[in-house]
Parts: structure tokens; sequence; C-alpha cells
């Protein structure tokens, strides 16, 4: 009886601890997610004055202009679990790079002082960013590591824990960046 009460409380110690460290890896993504949130609430804040600063020249892209400002205001909404969050600013970093793009073929803009001066915002905010998201990719992957390996799986499966999504260069933006790496998003 000592021995199955011995394999019981070691089996009970062994769920405590993978429990912890899962609980613990979830809130080191949060975390992470949280500390970029204030870049990302930046960013936004510079879309509409983008927008207005680019929409006089940029007749042509006006479906670009309009997909930034619906996923502006997707990204606002407080409906949006991390996952989704991630996704709906992974399609602004496309359509911010696709207008940065586009104004280099219109030469009035690319003079404009005030596009300018938002333009070099904008990139140190982008800066910011992609160093937040390296801390938060990492979060992710270690959680990822965790959810997915035996015997931790089994516990997550049974805390309802899945594999969370990463920050990435949306496919459109890398085959861009790479056709130009001068570019400065």
């Amino acid at each position: 009886m000592w021995i199955a009460l011995g394999i019981v409380g070691f089996l009970l110690l062994v769920f405590v601890i993978l429990y912890n460290s899962l609980v613990s890896r979830k809130n080191q993504v949060e975390n992470a997610f949280a500390s970029i949130d204030v870049y990302l609430k930046k960013r936004a804040d510079q879309i509409p004055a983008l927008v207005s600063a680019v929409k006089g020249y940029m007749k042509h892209e006006s479906e670009v202009l309009t997909k930034i400002t619906e996923l502006r205001n997707q990204a606002k909404s407080n409906s949006l679990g991390t996952d989704d969050r991630v996704d709906v600013e992974n399609g602004i970093t496309d359509s911010m790079s696709r207008i940065m793009i586009a104004a280099e073929a219109y030469p009035d803009l690319k003079a404009n002082e005030n596009f300018l001066m938002l333009q070099r915002s904008i990139n140190e905010i982008e800066e910011q960013l992609a160093a937040s998201r390296r801390a938060f990719n990492a979060s992710v992957n270690d959680y990822n590591n965790g959810v997915e390996t035996i015997p931790m799986n089994m516990v997550a499966g049974m805390m309802g824990y899945k594999r969370m999504h990463s920050f990435v260069i949306p496919s459109e933006s890398r085959a861009q960046y790479e056709s130009n790496p001068e570019n400065d998003l």
C-alpha cells in the first residue's frame, strides 16, 4: 500500500511540476505580448496620419488604404484573442509595407516633409516592434515546445492549451522585402 501511495504521490508531483511549467510559459507569452502591445498601439495611432498623408497622391492604391484602415479598426477591437490579433497585426505590417513601396512611385510624396517625418516615425516604431516581436516569438516557441512535447502535451491537453501563432512577416511582405532589401519597412 505504501508503494502505491508513493507512486501516486510521485505522479501527482510530476503533474504539478508540468502544470506549473505550462502556466509559467503561458504567462511569459502574455507578458511578451503585453510589452509589444504598446508599440502596436503607437503604430495604430500613426495609420490615420499615414493614410491622410498619402491619400491625395495614391488614388490608384485606394484599396490598400481602405484595407489598412479596416485592419486598424479590427486591431483596436478588444474582442480579438492573441492569435487573431497577431494575424491582424501581420496584415497591418503587410499593408504598411505596400504603402511605403507604392510611395516610391510618387516623387512629390517622397519629397513631402510631413510624409518624410511620418516615415521616420513609423520606421522607429517598426524597429522597436521588431525587437519586441523577437522576444514574443521566443516565448511562443518555448510555450509551443511545452504544449507539444511528451509528457507536457498530456497536461496541456487537459488544460486546453493549444499552439500559439508567432509574429511573422507575411509572405507578400517577405517577397517584397527580399526583392527590395533597401526598403525601410
